[in-house]
């Protein structure tokens, strides 16, 4: 299969151990490939070492905002998938990290099914702006 596209690649960066756990085997049951940070600075090595398509992001981390990391990675890799995914669920929290770049923003507890959901329209769109792929409806 030589026009098979590459495997997705998502970064979860969360200080919840279980929960990244948790979410390691649900997105690797899609074939995704997974790797995870608990703090913000592992997760900016990560970022630059692994080149992900998509980042699950806690606002709330150890050494970090959340919320400010989105900001800098957005401006550094426009075309990087960012989903915001936080127990911080207030309106204003979800307008401001949409407003700071994050292309989505589910507040924790979340539907399991809901997040694959929303990451595989996530990369669907990635992978249509990366490869020129036109969404224009025929007419």
């Amino acid at each position: 299969m030589a026009n098979a596209l590459p495997t997705p690649a998502i970064l979860i960066v969360d200080g919840d151990t279980e929960l990244s756990a948790m979410l390691v085997r649900l997105l690797s049951a899609e074939g995704w490939t997974v790797c995870t940070a608990p703090t913000g600075s592992l997760g900016e090595a990560a970022l630059h070492r692994d080149r992900p398509d998509v980042v699950l992001l806690d606002v709330m981390l150890p050494d970090a905002s959340g919320i400010d990391l989105c900001r800098r990675w957005r401006e550094a890799q426009p075309a990087l998938g960012i989903l915001m995914l936080t127990a911080r669920g207030d309106p204003i929290d979800r307008i401001l990290g949409l407003e700071l770049g994050a292309d989505d923003y589910l507040p924790k507890p979340f539907e399991k099914r809901e997040l694959v959901a929303r990451l595989r329209a996530l990369l669907r769109r990635r992978t249509a702006a990366r490869f020129g792929i036109d969404d224009v409806l025929p007419s």
